[in-house]
């Protein structure tokens, strides 16, 4: 246990946050919002890496460095989807996904 928390209730935690992405993800028309709800699934499994490790193995590092990995692995991946995102406001003025459909080649 950690400081009195119990791995269900983290684990309730996590899992909200992932399927608050995963909901997000799947209703949102924006490109920004589509972005923050990846964010939110990344890091609901970067906490549940941290979690597992501290449970089963406590004196370990394992699971940090997974979610170290993670948090750089969606720094990068978020970099490079607001340069293609800026670049699609600069061609149709617009980051609504429906708006892309009429992009020209």
């Amino acid at each position: 246990m950690i400081a009195g928390i119990s791995i269900y209730e983290i684990f309730t935690l996590t899992s909200i946050l992932f399927f608050i992405g995963i909901y997000g993800f799947i209703t949102r028309k924006n490109l920004i919002s589509i972005l923050i709800s990846i964010e939110l699934l990344l890091n609901a499994s970067a906490v549940n890496f941290v979690v597992i490790n501290k449970y089963l193995y406590p004196d370990v590092l394992q699971g940090v460095f997974f979610s170290i990995f993670i948090i750089a692995v969606a720094a990068a991946e978020t970099a490079l989807a607001v340069a293609i995102i800026i670049n699609l406001y600069r061609q149709i003025s617009s980051v609504e996904v429906k708006d892309t459909e009429i992009m020209k080649y």
